[in-house]
């Protein structure tokens, strides 16, 4: 939320407030950018971890696809043409590659909506009421942009680029598979994108020593 623009808006507030004061910051994961951010809002924070953080739901099935980078809208849209497949979120990692995913399902009669820092607050809102109506069944998103929203009943999860930050991957998949519901989270994995695999992976698998 705070790259999505409501930055200089937190500061005017923080900038008001008290200098003796307790600031909450709450989030399901916490990037590099997060924590950097926090920092300059809170006084001598301190972080508080409920829960595995590395361990994604065991209700989620992951899949990892190799596949060269200009074969995966092909992909996808095989992929798409499974009747389960009913309410996906897919994951880009920009918004301009979200824009062209959004245009090539489109352009094929796919009901879909794109979610990003890019659009207005109004597009915004559309865009995730009509994915949580059903009148969308695919939503393309950025990271920052889904962050602390809660939609239910999505059954695939799609990372069409390989997440930079382990954190987020897991945060991603953590979109389906809930209320102890087997769901699928597939993640498309070009030769580029390989090193951020192998993190993803040690992050997760690593005992803690």
């Amino acid at each position: 939320m705070l790259d999505m623009g409501f930055l200089d808006a937190v500061r005017k507030i923080v900038s008001v407030l008290p200098t003796h004061r307790q600031t909450l910051l709450f989030s399901a994961t916490l990037s590099r950018e997060t924590r950097s951010l926090a920092s300059t809002i809170q006084i001598h924070p301190q972080s508080i971890h409920a829960g595995e953080e590395r361990r994604p739901t065991e209700n989620v099935t992951q899949k990892i696809v190799a596949v060269p980078q200009d074969k995966k809208a092909d992909l996808l849209l095989d992929l798409l043409q499974k009747e389960e497949m009913d309410s996906v979120l897919i994951f880009s990692r920009t918004k301009h590659g979200a824009d062209r995913i959004t245009a090539r399902l489109k352009g094929k009669g796919v009901k879909v909506a794109a979610l990003h820092s890019g659009r207005t607050q109004g597009q915004r809102r559309q865009a995730l009421e009509g994915f949580r109506k059903g009148d969308y069944r695919v939503l393309i998103a950025m990271d920052i942009a889904f962050r602390g929203i809660d939609v239910t009943g999505i059954s695939h999860v799609i990372n069409y680029d390989v997440p930079k930050f382990e954190e987020d991957y897991v945060d991603r998949i953590g979109r389906t598979g809930r209320a102890s519901v087997q769901e699928d989270a597939i993640t498309f994995v070009s030769p580029d994108e390989e090193t951020y695999l192998r993190k993803i992976e040690l992050f997760i698998w690593e005992k803690n020593t």
